[in-house]
């Protein structure tokens, strides 16, 4: 990550602040993903919220599974919002997926 050290700082402390019992392993993919070029441009916050919405999703859901079943992403994002939030629960998060936020 070649983000300014100030940055980091600051994402690391969005990401503490969440998602403070989340694993070490899943804090660091979500850390290095609000970091990612794309993101540079968001708040820290924002860039670590929907870094960690899509982690989750992707990694502790069964979101993969809809999308090769045929679902559009839509349908698929709608069927695994609680699962998302279960994993957000379990981690202590401060802020939870609301179905009816357009959160990306």
């Amino acid at each position: 990550m070649n983000a300014p050290t100030g940055r980091r700082r600051a994402i690391a402390k969005a990401l503490t602040a969440l998602l403070p019992l989340a694993p070490y392993a899943d804090m660091e993919r979500i850390r290095a993903d609000a970091g990612a070029v794309h993101m540079k441009t968001l708040p820290p916050g924002i860039a670590v919220w929907l870094a960690t919405i899509a982690h989750v999703r992707h990694q502790h859901t069964d979101y993969e599974k809809l999308l090769s079943e045929g679902y559009d992403r839509d349908s698929a994002r709608f069927f695994v919002v609680d699962q998302t939030n279960a994993v957000l629960t379990r981690w202590r998060a401060t802020r939870l997926l609301d179905p009816d936020d357009d959160e990306e």
